[in-house]
This record gives C-alpha cells, structure tokens and sequence, in this order.
C-alpha cells in the first residue's frame, strides 16, 4: 500500500509540473528557437533597382538589428516615356553598384505594374500540401502566360476549412530575363524580382501596419494603386488624369476608389486611405475627406520616417518599397524568381538542444529531492518487510501445495468424467444381459469392451447392447456357433464405450485382460 501511495504522489508532482511546463512551453520554444542568424537582427544589405518609363532609380540601403537605412540614391534618366534597354539598364546599374559601393549588396529588380498580372484565386484545402504543382499546372488558366513562359510567385491569404485563396504574381519571362543576362554578362545576380505596385503596397504596409489600406501613387499624368490586404495587395488599379486642372484630379480618383470603398462598407470594413505624392502638389487629404467618410493619409517624402544618410528628395517609392520588401522581416511580398517554390526554414537546434539538457538536468535536480525521501521510505518499508519473510515463505509453500492439490483433484474429475469406470461398465453389462447369458470373458481398453460368453440365442444381444448408454457400435467380432455341449451359442461382441473424446484417445495399449463370469 506504502507503495501505491508513493506512486499516485509522484504521478501527481509530474502532472502538476507538466501543466506548468505547457503553460511557459510556448514562449519558452521561440527562445530557444531564436537563431543567431535570424534576418530580424542579421545585417543586411539590398540594392534595388526600379524600372520606369523615362528613368531608373537605383536605391542602396542596409539594415542592422531590423533598423533599415537609406545609404544612397541615384536616378538615371532614359528617354521620355519609354522603358530602359536592357543594356542600358544594366550599365546604369552597374555604375551604380560602383559609385555607392554595394557590390555584396542583395539587387533587387523592381518591374512596372503593366509587366505583370496580380490577382486572387480559390483553391480546394485538399491539395495544402502540395499547393505549388496545383499553381504551376493552374497558372495558365488563372493567368495569361503558361508555365515555360512565366515568372511568378503566390501567397496564401486566406485559409478556410474548404479552400484557400490565394495571391499570384506572374510576367511574362520574355520581358525579365533580357535585364537579368545583361546583368549576368556584368557579374550582377539579381536575387529578387517583384513588382513596382507590390512595392508600394509593403511601404504603406510598413508605415500603417494596422488595418485594411487603399493606396494610391499619384504622378504627373497617372495613378496607380491597389487593396492592402493584411500585408499583401490583392487588387490594383491604374489610369491618367484626362486634365492638367490640379482640383479636378481629386474626383478622378474619387471615381476610382468609390466602388471599392463601398464594397468594403458592405463587408463591415473600414479601409483607410493613403495618398502617395512627391513635392508639394494639390491639397488631397482636405478635398477627399470632405467626400469620403474615412480616414487619409497623405505621405510625401517628409513624411518617410526612416534614418537616411542624405535627404530623400524626390525618392521613388517604388524602389523604396522594394528596399522594404527585400529587408523587413514582417514584409509579405513576392519574389518572382521563386516560381512558386518556398523552402521552409529549419529551426536551428544545436545551442536549444544544449540548452534543453541543461533545463532538464535542473529540473531533474529539482525531482529527485522528494525522490530521495521516498527512496527512504521505500527502505524502510523492505526492512519491516524482511522481517516477515519467514512467514511469507510459509505462506507462499502452503499455496503452492493447495496449487498441486487443486490440479490433481482437477485431473481426477477430468478422468472421470471423459472416462467411464470400470465398475460402471460392469455393472451396466450385469444389468442389460438376459438370465440365459453369462460371460465368459470381458476385456476392456481405451475406448472399446470386448466380451466372449454363451447365450440362448447371441443376436438378441446387440440391440440390448446398443440401448446402453454405455456402448454403441455393437458388433460381433466373428461369427457364433452353437455349442451342442452347452445348448447354447457361443459369442464374441466387440462394441464401443460410448462419450470418449476422440482428442483424448490415443492409439490404444492393451491392458491384460480381465475375465468375470456371471
């Protein structure tokens, strides 16, 4: 019993602690787990280039305890409403690299909205698992391009316990991949290929993190912009302004956002609004505020919050974006490159292996105090129990010898009962035969009788023989004769005893036959 008691109080002290464990598990683990080359405090540098009608901004910035800083920009003029050449583009960016001393740098290339498509899609939940081959044979369906002719990426936005949805980026590789071999043919690898409008969307992202956001990049002659959603744009628009009139530019876009905003009211959701513009323009915030019921946000390039070696004038935002998108750790955007396949982190466990063993070498200190007690305890009671041993090997011999009784008592009743006595059978043959026969000779082994003797008439004795409950099979052995001496005939009747089990009979042994007359 001491015992027992014992190990209900130690399973008691487990369970206690292992509630305790679960409950600081969790935070525990992202300790141990944190790696020491984490990107959220690994140093880091990108460059990025974005490519534009007319121009190419070249943007150069690193990143130190998940601080970002702006080292350097430069812009590169092209002809007026056109896209750089390639081999433009590459020498641009390569002078670039040079000039700001970002040759370790990460480069990134910043495409122009009309280069790609972004859309959302729905899947099945059925194929999470293997979500990237489902994509890639879907792409052709869900985009303009086909699989050999595409660079594209996905993101999942939304899990449901049916389907997910999910948001893909794709352009046309022909258009990429001259930029990328007239790099390669300068010794520049670019790592990472998103979008101007994706772009945009993490730089809101990283100033107004809370919330659903409709953002808009206004220039000169256009716009562009899209839905943030949680961190990823899932729908844009683009278009020109039809006039120079500054106060007419507020309704065009006015007219642009207003069927989205009043979906989103239907939804229950309350986007805000942000306006990108450069220098000093016409008075948005005021003029959109006084026909939306929303909040906005006008962000100008006094209004880029982050550290910078040099004044950010007339700063693209794009590449900006890009710089964010490339080095915050919470960014959400896609890279091209990648075609859908995203390798999945291995969570570093050498330094938490270690230091798991040294909580567990504590905590084992911390179990084996009560143990110790116990283990006391314990002693004691094989002491007292030693002291009774006498006894308790009487005991066991008195059970042993019930235990061997018990089994030839049951032996016993088996032979008994699976085998007739032979008294039994006697007593059976004295009651069933007439007065006018007696016997000569009974012989009786495993599972038969055998008797010899004279009667009156011998083939009357079957049928008695085969009423017994003993016996069946009755048969004569050979054939009677009449003995002329006796008066009578002369028999030998073999017959079976009748309820042996077959699976106890054995190949018969004859015992030495024993003969009773009556």
């Amino acid at each position: 019993m001491a015992a027992i008691t014992t190990i209900k109080k130690f399973v008691s002290i487990t369970s206690d602690s292992a509630t305790k464990l679960k409950r600081i598990g969790k935070p525990l683990w992202h300790v141990l787990t944190f790696s020491p080359a984490d990107e959220r405090i690994l140093p880091q540098k990108a460059i990025c280039a974005n490519i534009e009608k007319g121009k190419l901004s070249v943007l150069y910035a690193s990143r130190l305890l998940s601080k970002i800083k702006i080292k350097g920009y430069i812009k590169y003029p092209f002809e007026e409403d056109r896209y750089p050449t390639p081999e433009g583009f590459a020498s641009s960016l390569s002078l670039a690299i040079n000039n700001l001393d970002a040759r370790t740098a990460y480069v990134v290339l910043s495409i122009p909205k009309a280069w790609a498509v972004i859309k959302t899609a729905e899947f099945p939940s059925t194929i999470r698992e293997n979500l990237s081959n489902a994509v890639s044979y879907e792409l052709d369906r869900l985009t303009p391009f086909n699989i050999d002719d595409a660079l594209y990426d996905f993101r999942i936005l939304k899990e449901d316990t049916d389907k997910l949805t999910l948001l893909i980026m794709a352009a046309k590789v022909d258009l990429i991949k001259p930029y990328i071999d007239a790099l390669k043919e300068r010794g520049i690898d670019i790592k990472r290929v998103t979008v101007s409008l994706s772009s945009i969307g993490t730089l809101c992202s990283y100033f107004y993190e809370k919330g659903d956001i409709i953002f808009i990049e206004v220039h000169k002659n256009e716009y562009e912009g899209g839905f943030l959603n949680n961190g990823s744009v899932v729908e844009t628009f683009t278009g020109s302004f039809s006039t120079k009139d500054e106060k007419l530019k507020p309704d065009i876009i006015l007219s642009e956002i207003t069927p989205l905003v009043d979906t989103f009211k239907n939804e229950g959701k309350r986007p805000q609004i942000v306006i990108l513009i450069k220098g000093n323009s016409f008075d948005f915030e005021n003029e959109l505020k006084s026909k939306l019921n929303l909040p906005i946000k006008i962000l100008t390039e006094k209004d880029l919050k982050i550290k910078s070696s040099e004044p950010l004038k007339d700063i693209s935002y794009a590449s900006l974006g890009g710089i964010i998108e490339s080095l915050w750790p919470k960014s959400k955007g896609l890279n091209l490159l990648k075609k859908g396949i995203h390798e999945r982190q291995k969570t570093p466990f050498v330094l938490t292996a270690l230091l798991i063993l040294i909580i567990l070498g504590m905590y084992a200190l911390y179990m084996l105090a009560p143990l110790r007690i116990e283990k006391k305890r314990l002693e004691e009671i094989d002491y007292q129990i030693s002291l009774r041993r006498e006894d308790v090997k009487k005991i066991e011999a008195l059970k042993k010898e019930i235990d061997s009784i018990n089994e030839e008592v049951s032996t016993i009743r088996n032979f008994k009962r699976n085998k007739p006595l032979v008294l039994d059978i006697l007593k059976e043959l004295t009651n069933i035969l007439p007065e006018t026969a007696w016997l000569t000779r009974v012989r009786i082994i495993e599972s038969a009788v055998e008797i010899e003797g004279y009667a009156s008439s011998a083939t009357g004795l079957l049928s008695k023989l085969e009423a017994s409950k003993y016996f069946r099979r009755a048969e004569f052995a050979s054939p009677t004769f009449r003995d002329t001496r006796q008066n009578a005939d002369r028999f030998i009747i073999k017959m079976e005893i009748e309820g042996i089990k077959k699976e106890v009979i054995k190949k018969p042994s004859l015992e030495e036959p024993e003969d009773e007359e009556e």
